[in-house]
């Protein structure tokens, strides 16, 4: 397995300071009926982050040749469902947890209601500036809705979500595991690389499907060391609390396939999604250093 290289993070820190810099302009002090609510959107959403999803957005437009402006704005329009997941996700009827990228979560910073809201407000935000993104036709817009719509909710992010919930001191076969990461955090993966694509005019289907498998095997990998790193990191690193998983006997890669197994899948799904860009040149070579960057990531 490769070690995280320099393209990834050069890639990822100019992708970061494009995403945070519109984020912050867009979201804007005082422009909502509620300044509290106001503040705990841009709490939960400009609180740090590595902004991946975008930077996938972004590359998966520029390994079609686009230069990545057009699809700036749905890149952010991921970040914001992105952020309101966590958001929800951290919720004592959730997860409870009480720390998020070295901080305190929204609900500990301000209140259960306003967490939830703020969460609310986020996702509304979200399709708000994909209906209203510059530079794109109306039917590749609507597409892009109907992309993040679907892996949002009850056949993506949500559901995955649910099937969490409900797999607490549950025993999963391999299969059940990649079945519920599939829908929890490859779903909005595979959405952004999809977004991004479309961001692409005339974007061909063949290209879509490489693309996408890329992204299903990549989506898979991320969760493969987040899974890793509940075991292996350490909280100051990771900024949320080290072993939370196992604290509350949920189903894991490394629980299920022991440390050594694991490492050998996430392997297994790196090859796969390298595989998945053998016909691309090298405008697609962000796409292979974020790959490298996920796997070899150490927060």
């Amino acid at each position: 397995m490769r070690n995280r290289s320099a393209p990834a993070m050069d890639f990822l820190e100019t992708c970061r300071a494009r995403v945070d810099a519109e984020l912050s302009r867009r979201i804007e002090s005082g422009s909502s009926a509620s300044e509290r609510l106001q503040e705990a959107m841009r709490y939960s959403v400009l609180g740090g982050g590595k902004r991946i999803r975008p930077a996938l957005s972004l590359a998966a437009a520029r390994a079609l040749g686009q230069s990545g402006d057009t699809a700036l704005i749905p890149a952010c329009a991921v970040e914001l469902i992105h952020a309101y997941s966590l958001v929800h996700d951290d919720l004592p009827a959730m997860d409870n947890d009480e720390l998020r990228r070295g901080r305190p979560t929204a609900h500990i910073a301000f209140d259960e209601a306003t967490a939830i809201l703020a969460g609310d407000a986020l996702q509304a935000l979200a399709f708000e500036w994909l209906a209203d993104a510059p530079g794109i036709d109306a039917s590749a817009r609507i597409s892009m809705i109907q992309e993040l719509a679907r892996a949002s909710g009850h056949r993506g992010m949500v559901g995955g979500q649910a099937i969490d919930l409900e797999s607490v001191g549950k025993s999963l076969t391999l299969a059940q595991l990649e079945t519920m990461h599939r829908h929890k955090t490859g779903a909005l993966i595979e959405a952004s690389i999809r977004i991004g694509a479309l961001s692409a005019p005339g974007v061909s289907e063949g290209s879509l499907n490489a693309l996408e498998g890329y992204a299903k095997a990549l989506g898979l990998a991320f969760q493969v060391q987040d899974d890793l790193l509940d075991i292996e990191g350490d909280t100051a690193t990771i900024g949320k609390p080290q072993g939370s998983d196992i604290a509350r006997a949920k189903p894991t890669y490394p629980a299920l396939l022991g440390l050594a197994g694991a490492r050998e899948h996430l392997s297994t799904l790196l090859s796969n999604a390298l595989g998945s860009l053998k016909d691309f040149g090298p405008e697609a070579d962000p796409l292979r250093a974020m790959a490298d960057y996920v796997v070899a990531r150490t927060h």
